[in-house]
């Protein structure tokens, strides 16, 4: 039996140059899936993104879903992509399986927790609210850490300089002031030694979501990416979320193991793969 791609409507084009498209998976011209890809909007026209791929219940198991991903790269070859990316629910462990065989690798993951009562903080330390004088400086040195880390994890830099001006002018358009956004700054014995921006209402997310959160260089390694992560639920809770949710790069385990140590477990991977 032969299994192919064959188009379910015409490609869509947007104004940037992407490219998306669905299309039926078929055995011998009778189909029993679906896939649909598109350029991944996060990471320029460069990466393609497996959006959606679905078998028939009685299809599954027989080799379909690893044809039709195989056949998605070359179509993503042929749209000029060199690297291919998909999104997998941490509890779906058959296509996890099915990415490792077919060598995706991790790129990130998303963290939940869910909070039941506000913790209380170390002794000597408090926190503050960002004030505006503040919030140029703040704001110059998220910029920075955003394009930094989009940088090193694939995105490149033109875009990611683009990506950061546009999500923190519409995230956040009154500043430290702008509704649902907390803006917080970590003291200990007097001295400011971090912050943590979180953001308590997103459409696409439930609960809380920890946009940005740093140590002042000086500071770390002392305990204190622990404390903001707990300033990070008291904010979450005192605005009526009882979930608080993340997005943690691979290169970033010490990251990791602090919100593994805190509660956080994954709920969804992004794994890629280079189109060579």
């Amino acid at each position: 039996m032969t299994t192919t791609l064959r188009p379910a409507g015409p490609e869509e084009r947007r104004d940037d140059g992407g490219r998306a498209r669905t299309y039926e998976v078929c055995v011998n011209s009778r189909p029993v899936g679906r896939i649909s890809l598109v350029t991944d909007p996060r990471q320029g026209l460069s990466t393609g993104h497996i959006a959606d791929l679905r078998i028939d219940e009685r299809d599954r198991h027989r080799g379909r879903g690893t044809v039709a991903a195989l056949a998605a790269e070359e179509v993503l070859r042929g749209w000029g992509c060199r690297r291919i990316m998909v999104d997998v629910p941490a509890a779906a462990r058959p296509a996890l399986q099915l990415a490792a065989a077919l060598g995706y690798t991790e790129h990130s993951r998303r963290m939940l927790k869910e909070l039941t009562s506000p913790p209380g903080l170390p002794a000597g330390s408090a926190d503050r609210p960002l004030g505006a004088a503040e919030y140029p400086a703040w704001l110059s040195a998220a910029h920075t850490h955003f394009v930094e880390a989009q940088v090193a994890n694939g995105m490149p830099r033109e875009r990611a300089e683009r990506k950061s001006a546009q999500d923190h002018a519409a995230l956040l358009p009154d500043g430290p002031a702008t509704a649902h956004q907390s803006l917080r700054v970590l003291t200990h014995q007097g001295a400011d030694v971090g912050t943590v921006w979180t953001t308590t209402y997103h459409p696409d997310r439930p609960g809380g979501y920890v946009v940005d959160v740093r140590v002042a260089p000086e500071h770390r390694g002392r305990g204190h990416g622990r404390t903001l992560m707990l300033i990070a639920e008291r904010e979450t809770l005192a605005a009526g979320r009882t979930v608080l949710g993340l997005n943690v790069f691979v290169d970033n385990p010490r990251a990791r193991g602090l919100y593994e140590t805190l509660g956080y477990r994954p709920t969804e991977y992004s794994l890629h793969k280079l189109l060579l």
